[in-house]
């Protein structure tokens, strides 16, 4: 499932906010990123997703986190050897009964 087609709006939000931080490289990959898992973890306000197989344990070596300046809510990338591998969004709920909604 592409990002850009559940949840357009989010995809748009993540491309520029990744260019207002610099980062056009991470930018051009929001276009093809794929919703492998949405977060299991039953927090009511967690609205995270996979955008590569989720790791047994820690990301290893190459890993990155960037705290995104969202307007709303909480955005963080993991991002592994130049790749977003997670997306972590909290309290949005909008986003939340999406992904539920795609991936029950």
């Amino acid at each position: 499932m592409l990002l850009t087609e559940i949840l357009p709006l989010l995809a748009d939000e993540l491309e520029q906010l990744l260019k207002k931080a610099g980062k056009p490289l991470l930018a051009a990959q929001v276009s093809q990123l794929t919703i492998v898992e949405r977060c299991r973890c039953g927090d009511d306000f967690c609205a995270s997703f996979y955008t590569q197989p989720k790791p047994e344990g820690k990301y290893g070596p190459g890993h990155d986190c960037m705290d995104l300046d969202a307007a709303e809510g909480t955005l963080l990338l993991d991002v592994v050897d130049g790749t977003i591998a997670h997306v972590e969004i909290l309290n949005r709920d909008n986003i939340r009964q999406k992904l539920i909604t795609a991936l029950p």
